[in-house]
């Protein structure tokens, strides 16, 4: 039997599924279910044509009306249109379960970029000492933050695991009822979550999806690549930034943060007590049954009062466990070994911590709080301090030794910030030490902004030792630039030098991609983040410093997103790359780590990069001077391109009037507000960058994946250079990944739907400024990539895309619908506030399924 092509795959286990469930799903016995399954493919239709025929989404709409629902109300075609959304988003969830029960079949999962496919190519090249030495020294570390790119409660969470799950053991019965759930089961949130909220969500991807994915990779290592020797290393740890991320989150509190740790270690006991249960159902031996009973009582106790069990640690835990196995292999034939081998493994992966709780706060908060930290206590440094050069600043915090009494500060901004400092004490007392032991800095622009915080946790919370890292978070295109010159002042700082030896001499830093890009463009954000990871690890190694960078990726390309792995196969020496950390949020978690296989899969996808870049690494991907040249022009050629784009007098007005920025706030998706300033005025150093690239994805233009990049592009083209490009493109694996993202947001593009505002009398011409660079830059990169069709070498991301695209068209037409009729009650002598309302209700509760379709889309 011929093996089946990638393509035949996809369109036999998941497009012929969703078909055939979608029907059942259309039939299931609830009068507003099926009344709407049967009109939406009708209206799916007259979208399709409508759009082909240059109609706008009003005059579709209004076509279907007429066609299909004339003789009925306006308030009943609104509610139809509500229905046609909720519809949608169950669309949307039985297409991700669909989708992911097939991720086994459609991907290769022994196949390149795995553990497998990595071990038997070291093993071909008598490598196999070297992939050890790597596996000892190397770490992934995926840090899951809450930021709002995701909406699916708890409880649709846990349907399409179960659907996922009874659609892959083809149990039709079980799917129609799981189908009927779905129909039934709420998804839209009346009221925002509470940071703490975000976090039980995100935690029970932990106890789900982590806890086994991870201890599965670990086992295959320690079995396969090791021999069945046990590894100090971890290889994989869990960030966790819900509960910890203060930046521009009034809502993120001292006590959310105990209480996020504290729900952290009982979630991870309560799964090694289910193990230990299941584990004492087999070790019914003589001299082991007993002891199992005991440990079971301990941890059972520990699960609910953590507080009561001091000596209770993961040590002592490993320890009898270790006692146990002995009297297994001595006198029981090593019955179950492999079971509580897993548990041991687990146990050593996850401490009592299950994943660190990373602390977050910007800069310029700190800068405000450090000047009241001065006024309350004015001896910390000399009376000149002021006036002292930025080096001597440095020295003079550093040498302060005056301890912080917060009982005597009255600033409560200063109180909050330092109690945030001390919460991580706490939890390193009751999780561990990796609890919580990292202290990110956002918007660091100077060495002044590091010692700060550095000077208050020596001042204020650890005298002697410091078990944290504190890391700075460098974003804009400036102080990228600048980072190295930032971080060479601290090296050079006896204090602070002394205080990373006493961390192992290592240096976090972290790279922002999503505000990078929103401040200077898609070329010029990566090729700043590369060209800092350079300048940064020179810098470091001149210092006998071991730099690790901690890269701050969102979902899509324009975020840092795509095909993040192989970014991380594509450096060479002159990067440290020992070590992967990034973020991962939204429906990035869910679409990569929402089921056991895509997990595993996808993190072994990371720590293959890794494996990659250091012992299979191919010289002849390091860029030329020449190569490097083109790179440096690249970039600033689009940058130039973006910034005036940026500049333009349209470009706010268009964000705030024509896209559903400013709805964003009111999804009840996050707690975080959607902006840093919380007046009326739109400005743009104030706007996230989820809400900003988010909003680009609801008006299908995706601007920040690809302006700027065609215009850099046709300079080679019309000085008869384009050889150029293409040397590159065929050279620089880096590069070629930023063209293949790239590709991905023009593929996720469909101007046809806002193909109306060319004709708008004040935002006409700026929508032709964009329609245009996305026809140019559409065109270079297929000239440069050699493909006919976007993403064709990824044939079933593609019909992904293509089908998700095609499930969300309606919807989309339903929001643009809404907002032309938003723009005209505006305009209106007499605004109907009530029909308004109506219409902005319908925009917020569109967003939600196309979010989630596009599962990178903010």
């Amino acid at each position: 039997m011929a093996l089946q092509t990638e393509i035949t795959r996809f369109n036999d286990n998941v497009l012929l599924k969703y078909l055939i469930y979608n029907s059942i799903f259309t039939s299931l016995p609830f009068a507003t279910i099926k009344q709407t399954g049967v009109l939406l493919p009708l209206f799916d239709a007259i979208c399709k044509k409508g759009f082909s025929d240059g109609l706008n989404p009003t005059e579709i709409v209004t076509q279907f009306y007429t066609k299909y629902v004339e003789n009925t109300s306006e308030d009943e075609q609104t509610a139809l249109l509500f229905r046609f959304v909720q519809y949608i988003e169950r669309q949307v969830v039985l297409f991700d379960a669909i989708e992911e029960a097939a991720f086994p079949i459609i991907n290769n999962v022994e196949g390149i970029g795995t553990l497998r496919n990595s071990k038997e190519k070291a093993v071909s090249q008598a490598l196999l000492k070297e992939l050890q030495t790597h596996l000892q020294k190397s770490k992934v570390r995926i840090v899951l933050t809450a930021h709002p790119t995701q909406f699916y409660p708890s409880e649709v969470l846990s349907i399409i695991t179960d659907l996922s799950a009874s659609i892959e053991n083809k149990n039709l019965v079980r799917t129609k009822k799981l189908l009927a759930q779905l129909g039934k089961t709420p998804f839209f949130k009346k009221e925002k979550p509470s940071p703490f909220d975000e976090a039980v969500s995100l935690i029970w991807y932990l106890e789900t999806v982590f806890y086994h994915a991870i201890a599965n990779i670990y086992q295959y290592i320690s079995e396969e690549i090791f021999d069945g020797e046990s590894i100090d290393n971890p290889i994989i740890e869990i960030g966790f930034w819900p509960g910890g991320d203060r930046d521009g989150n009034p809502f993120v509190t001292t006590e959310i943060t105990l209480q996020v740790a504290y729900k952290l270690r009982q979630a991870l006991l309560r799964n090694y007590y289910k193990d230990l249960r299941k584990l004492k159902r087999r070790l019914t031996f003589k001299e082991v049954f007993n002891t199992m009973t005991s440990l079971e009582r301990t941890l059972y106790k520990a699960t609910l009062n953590p507080e009561k069990q001091p000596d209770f640690t993961p040590e002592s835990l490993i320890a009898s466990l270790i006692k146990i196995r002995r009297i297994i292999v001595k006198k029981h034939q090593s019955l179950f070994i492999e079971e509580l081998d897993d548990l041991i493994h687990k146990i050593r992966i996850f401490g009592f911590h299950f994943a660190s709780l990373d602390i977050r706060q910007d800069s310029r908060v700190h800068e405000k709080v450090f000047a009241k930290l001065l006024e309350t206590f004015p001896s910390l440094v000399p009376k000149d301090f002021s006036e002292l050069t930025d080096i001597a600043k440095l020295e003079a915090l550093s040498n302060s030794k005056q301890k912080i009494d917060l009982s005597i500060c009255k600033d409560a901004m200063l109180v909050r910030t330092i109690e945030s400092m001390r919460a991580i004490k706490t939890i390193q007392r009751r999780n561990g030490e990796k609890g919580a032991n990292r202290y990110v800095i956002s918007n660091t622009q100077n060495a002044l902004h590091i010692m700060q915080v550095f000077t208050m946790f020596k001042l204020s919370v650890f005298q002697n030792r410091m078990p944290i890292d504190i890391i700075p978070l460098f974003e804009t295109v400036a102080d990228l630039e600048n980072a190295g010159t930032v971080m060479r002042e601290l090296y050079t700082n006896k204090t602070y030098k002394k205080h990373l030896k006493q961390r192992g001499n290592k240096q976090y830093v972290m790279l922002g991609f999503s505000d990078g890009t929103k401040d200077g463009g898609y070329l010029m954000a990566n090729w700043g983040i590369y060209l800092a990871k350079e300048n940064l690890t020179k810098v470091a190694r001149e210092n006998g410093i071991k730099v690790v960078f901690f890269d701050g990726r969102g979902g899509p390309p324009a975020r840092g997103g795509g095909k993040t792995h192989q970014f991380y196969a594509s450096f060479g020496d002159s990067i440290e790359h020992d070590e992967i950390q990034l973020t991962v949020q939204g429906q990035t978690i869910s679409s990569h780590y929402g089921s056991l296989a895509s997990a595993q899969y996808n993190i072994e996808q990371l720590i293959s990069a890794g494996i990659d870049n250091d012992i299979f690494y191919n010289t002849a991907n390091e860029l030329s001077l020449e190569n490097r040249r083109v790179m440096n022009d690249l970039a600033k050629l689009s940058y130039d391109a973006y910034s005036a784009f940026k500049k333009h007098s349209k470009f706010l007005p268009y964000l705030e009037k024509m896209s559903t920025l400013k709805y964003y706030g009111k999804t009840n998706i996050g707690s975080r507000p959607s902006k840093r300033n919380q007046n009326d005025e739109l400005v743009f150093s104030a706007l996230r960058a989820i809400p900003f690239v988010g909003s680009w994805s609801q008006l299908k233009q995706n601007v920040p994946g690809f302006y700027g990049v065609g215009t850099a592009i046709k300079k080679y083209e019309d000085a008869n250079e384009f050889n150029k490009i293409k040397q590159l493109y065929k050279v620089s694996d880096f590069f070629k990944a930023l063209i293949e993202n790239s590709m991905m947001s023009l593929e996720k593009s469909f101007f046809e739907l806002t193909a109306y505002m060319e004709e708008d009398q004040e935002f006409g011409a700026f929508w032709q400024l964009i329609h245009k660079e996305y026809l140019l830059t559409k065109r270079l990169l297929l000239k440069l990539s050699g493909q006919k069709e976007l993403m064709e070498n990824y044939p079933s991301s593609s019909a992904s895309i293509a089908i998700r695209e095609g499930i969300v068209l309606p919807l989309l037409t339903i929001q643009q619908y809404a907002l032309q009729q938003i723009q005209k009650i505006k305009k209106s002598d007499k605004i109907d506030v009530k029909l308004l309302a109506t219409y902005e209700k319908l925009v917020v509760r569109s967003l939600y399924g196309n979010i989630n379709a596009s599962r990178n889309s903010a």
